[in-house]
């Protein structure tokens, strides 16, 4: 018997012991449920593509109002912060001229039950 005949010989015993380690059937089986998780997995992205590609039209769609609603947000804001600055000097020069206009700030606290708008929102 040569070298490579005994080679020959090993590997093939090797190759028998192998394959008594592993059972046919649940190797299909096994083959069967990857093919079966592939489609499903298949399935899911064409979902999401078709989800993502719905998503980006609607945000086209709206981005421009979204755009125009935050600039004219911010212009309110801007407006209201000059009108509360020109009421807040007002109010100042009236209490400098007539200090009993205003009540001290004990009374104030009972009349004026109103959230403070020039809080910011954290």
């Amino acid at each position: 018997m040569g070298e490579e005949e005994s080679i020959r010989a090993a590997s093939e015993e090797v190759s028998r012991q192998f394959k008594t380690l592993i059972n046919g059937e649940e190797v299909e089986s096994v083959k069967q449920l990857q093919h079966l998780i592939l489609g499903r997995l298949q399935d899911s992205n064409a979902v999401l593509a078709h989800f993502n590609e719905y998503s980006e039209r609607c945000y086209a769609e709206v981005s421009g109002d979204f755009s125009r609603n935050t600039q004219l947000l911010k212009s309110i804001k801007s407006d209201l912060d000059h009108i509360f600055t020109k009421l807040r000097s007002m109010k100042a020069k009236l209490k400098a001229t007539y200090p009993d206009a205003f009540p001290d700030g004990s009374a104030t606290d009972r009349l004026d039950q109103r959230p403070d708008l020039e809080m910011s929102l954290q």
